[in-house]
This record gives C-alpha cells, structure tokens and sequence, in this order.
C-alpha cells in the first residue's frame, strides 16, 4: 500500500475545514495511519519546501505555513499519492474544478488549504520530515476488503 503526506494548512484549521478535508479522504478509503497537529518552525519549513527555495514566494510561503497550527496526515491506500492529488485539484483554487478540496473551499494560490505529496518518493521523504517510526500505525479495517 502506497502512503503520503497531506497536510491541512493553517488558513484550513482556521476556517474549521479540516474535518471536512479528513472525511473526503477517508470517504475515498484512504486510511489514517498517522496523524498530528503542530505548529511548524520555520526550519521545518524550509526543509519541506526546499524544492521552491530561491523562488518570489518562497518566503511569503514559510510565513504562511508557520504563522499557526496545522494538521499532519499520513493516507494509505492504493494509489494514495495520485488519489489525494485530484482530490485536492489544481495549486490554483480559481482553476481548480469544482468537486474537489481547492475548487470547493480554496480562496487563492497563497491560501489553498492543503498540500500533499507529488510521487511516491516525496511521500516518503515528507512523512519522515514529519513522524517517526513509531508513530505510525499499520492496523487492519474490516472496511478495507470492501475496498480492495
């Protein structure tokens, strides 16, 4: 089973979102197997945003992310990485389609609640940034031989 990191960003824990969020995915049959509220430092932040170091937003970016609390998810599930990412729809809430998480709840690129691993291998490196070993769980649900 594939794995990746969303995390429901401070202006999604503002808006009183994030139960919304959580329950779209695992409305999809992702499973939580890990999950956490923090307020990110802003080494953190660079470290997870280091691929838009450089970049004109990047520091607007890190202020954003580490100005309040957010949530820190990992999904399983077949597919998880690619799933979570339609789910989310476009970076852009305003070009994002209407059914997904940005399109429905998003209000601009700085402010667009959510963010999520792009392949496999990010995901691994994310959730490592973000939980040990140990607080990750591998359980079993009934629900998931109805879903594969």
């Amino acid at each position: 089973m594939e794995r990746s990191l969303v995390l429901i960003k401070p202006d999604a824990v503002q808006r009183a979102l994030a139960g919304q969020i959580i329950s779209r995915l695992e409305r999809k049959g992702l499973k939580i197997v890990a999950m956490k509220m923090l307020r990110m430092e802003k080494n953190l932040a660079r470290r997870h945003y280091a691929i838009h170091k450089g970049k004109a937003f990047f520091d607007d970016l890190v202020s954003f992310i580490t100005s309040n609390p957010l949530i820190a998810i990992v999904f399983q599930g077949e597919n998880a990485v690619q799933i979570i990412r339609q789910m989310m729809g476009e970076t852009d809430p305003a070009k994002a389609s209407s059914g997904t998480i940005r399109g429905d709840f998003g209000i601009d690129v700085g402010h667009n609640l959510v963010h999520g691993s792009d392949s496999p291998e990010n995901a691994c490196k994310e959730i490592d940034l973000f939980f040990s070993a140990d607080e990750i769980f591998d359980y079993d649900r009934e629900l998931d031989t109805w879903i594969y």
